[in-house]
């Protein structure tokens, strides 16, 4: 009966090994989920990225507003005949630099 009985506990746990530690045992499938769930999460926040891309690519192509907008920041352009105004905040240093416009050479 002893005999019996070591036999059928071994069997147990060669049978629980593959379930636990095996190629697709808990252990791998705990691990996967975390993996697919980081995923996931990437992906959202890609697919936000994209929304704001097209919505911004969308914007650039039906309307002049979003060409002036980025103009105007990016590029630091202004309309004719408009005057642009900075303020500092207080306490903060300004780096002057006069412009000096050379005029143009002369062909002969």
């Amino acid at each position: 009966m002893r005999l019996i009985t070591l036999a059928l506990l071994a069997l147990l746990v060669l049978i629980q090994y593959p379930l636990w530690l095996g190629k697709g045992g808990w252990l791998r499938v705990g691990e996967l989920d975390k993996q697919v769930t980081a995923a996931r999460v990437k992906n959202d926040g890609l697919k936000e990225r994209n929304a704001k891309l097209d919505s911004e690519v969308q914007d650039l192509k039906n309307g002049t507003a979003a060409v002036e907008e980025r103009a105007r920041f990016e590029l630091g352009m202004i309309k004719k005949d408009e005057i642009f105004v900075q303020i500092l905040d207080a306490g903060s240093q300004v780096e002057s630099k006069p412009q000096v416009i050379k005029p143009a050479a002369k062909k002969n």
